[in-house]
């Protein structure tokens, strides 16, 4: 749980910069680097360029899609190829399971994201009048 927390309090303070490394990604992100290409090896969605050295590089739609993958993989338990789909009924068009989307959003993940920090609060906030009682 704690992990998840952080998770969720470090993509608040994310640098603003275009490029990103691959351990500052696992650093944010709380995931080592070889799950991290993992992911990219399953995920057509998680296109990670390399610079002119090899080293992977990601940018800001790429931390937001991880995160994406982590709260679907670890969160909500769904397997590998169950997140492939998710991922691609949302990158796509709306589908019954997600109606709120646009087709024509540009960061659809982005605005999943912050709806699912928005739940946290709402979650954090009955939880804490719930142990008042």
């Amino acid at each position: 749980m704690k992990n998840r927390e952080f998770a969720v309090e470090r993509t608040d303070r994310i640098a603003s910069k275009i490029y990103y490394s691959m351990g500052e990604v696992s650093d944010l992100t709380g995931l080592e680097p070889h799950v991290l290409r993992y992911w990219e090896s399953q995920f057509d969605s998680l296109n990670i360029k390399k610079n002119r050295a090899g080293n992977r590089v990601f940018v800001r739609k790429d931390i937001d899609l991880v995160f994406l993958l982590k709260h679907l993989l670890y969160e909500w338990k769904f397997s590998i190829k169950g997140a492939r789909l998710e991922i691609a009924d949302l990158g796509g068009k709306p589908t019954k399971r997600s109606k709120s989307l646009s087709a024509q959003d540009e960061y659809p993940l982005t605005r999943i994201w912050e709806g699912l920090r928005e739940l946290r609060e709402v979650f954090d906030t009955n939880t804490s009048s719930d142990e008042s009682k």
